[in-house]
């Protein structure tokens, strides 16, 4: 085999970066031989890699990659400056227990709609504050309504679980391995050549002049999401689109991600206000809720399947309706959260492994040589993206994984 190598990777997001990124710092790399590109059909991070929540977990899943995946987040924040540049942090997580209060209903402040902006006024008292305690409630975690909180349960700590924000992770996953030789090109993969059971070359459609391009390529990694099935047929991933916001609240609040349950009250929703959802509501929602840096506040609620997947990125549409039921579910249990100043509303497409004893992600060899598979990595992409592009990495130039055991993730075993 001739020293030279045709890298290219399908997918901009956070597995696709952070394989290249890997690649780029492989001790086998020589960029004089070796020549990588993410091939991306929008702009870097424009999927579920800009728009997730950005939970680092010791305890997530599958247990083979996790620990790989939360060292590496941890190494890499500190060779790059990660704390500063994208926001990694440890932090505690928990599962709190709440029950919802009327949409409107504040209990111990007043609303101001001069400006469209709105003011807390609630007050900690003694009575307050002891409520909170007699919950279990920690006592740093005191942006929710006494009389809301049921109970709290603490599923991890700093030394557990951390957390990064998505965007600015992936993106500099992008820009570092950019440093070191690689090259983002923005277009449309339209077909892998891999006859006669090899990887020949990739063909796209250029994002700005809409030409099609030939590139050659040794190793093709597909890493394209809920998107790697409309590259690579035999895949079997699936999309699930996922709703969220970010809300700036009034008065910063202590680093927590919470794992809600809230009951709802029969009426909830049934208000003139025009601001709020008219939808019908479930007894029990469960709203994800993880403090950021820079007083910002992420909350995501559950997928659904309604909307088919579009051809990119850039297509993916946001139900406004969706959106505005996690703002009124988490500001049913928090002044804070209700208060604050909605920041973005916003969509995505989760990928899911369709596959009877697939345990994870598919992560390895598909049996044409040259391709490999990354892809599957539901709700734990991004914890599992250093681990993930660290064992393509090994998979291009050694030949197979060395810093994990993945033969469970096996692509061979559900192509």
């Amino acid at each position: 085999m001739s020293d030279q190598r045709d890298i290219v990777i399908i997918g901009g997001g956070i597995i696709g970066c952070t394989t290249a990124y890997f690649l780029t710092r492989h001790p086998q790399y020589d960029p004089s031989k070796h020549k990588v590109t993410i091939l991306e059909a929008s702009k870097i991070a424009g999927g579920a890699s800009g728009k997730a929540g950005g939970l680092l977990a010791l305890w997530a899943y599958p247990s083979n990659i996790v620990p790989l995946g939360y060292r590496l987040h941890a190494e890499l924040a500190t060779e790059h400056g990660g704390e500063e540049r994208w926001g990694y942090r440890r932090i505690h997580c928990g599962q709190l227990s709440a029950k919802g209060r009327p949409l409107g209903d504040v209990k111990n402040g007043k609303r101001t709609k001069d400006n469209n902006s709105s003011i807390s006024l609630q007050k900690r008292t003694k009575e307050a504050i002891g409520t909170l305690r007699a919950a279990g409630i920690p006592k740093d975690l005191n942006w929710f309504a006494p009389e809301a909180v049921r109970s709290y349960d603490e599923m991890g700590d700093p030394n557990t679980t951390a957390q990064v924000h998505p965007y600015q992770f992936t993106t500099s996953m992008a820009a570092l391995a950019e440093e070191e030789g690689a090259q983002v090109i923005l277009g449309l993969v339209t077909a892998i050549d891999h006859s006669n059971n090899t990887v020949k070359s990739v063909t796209y459609t250029d994002k700005t002049t809409s030409q099609l391009h030939i590139i050659p390529a040794t190793d093709v990694i597909i890493s394209a999401g809920p998107w790697t099935r409309s590259v690579y047929p035999p895949a079997p991933i699936s999309a699930l689109r996922a709703h969220s916001v970010t809300i700036r609240p009034l008065t910063p609040v202590s680093a927590y991600a919470l794992f809600t349950e809230i009951t709802l009250p029969p009426t909830f929703g049934h208000t003139n206000e025009s601001t709020k959802s008219k939808r019908a509501h479930s007894k029990q929602v469960t709203p994800q809720i993880y403090a950021r840096p820079n007083n910002e506040i992420y909350a995501c609620g559950e997928g659904d399947t309604h909307v088919p997947l579009p051809a990119t990125t850039a297509d993916v549409e946001t139900d406004l309706a969706r959106c505005q039921d996690i703002i009124d579910y988490v500001g049913s249990i928090s002044d804070e959260l209700r208060d604050g100043e909605v920041l973005v509303r916003q969509a995505c497409y989760l990928p899911n492994v369709e596959a009877r004893g697939s345990g994870g992600p598919l992560i390895g060899e598909t049996g044409v040589k040259g391709l490999f598979l990354a892809a599957g990595h539901t709700c734990w992409g991004i914890q599992n993206g250093p681990g993930t592009g660290k064992l393509m990495s090994e998979f291009v130039f050694e030949g197979k994984a060395v810093s994990a055991q993945v033969g469970s993730l096996d692509p061979r075993r559900v192509l």
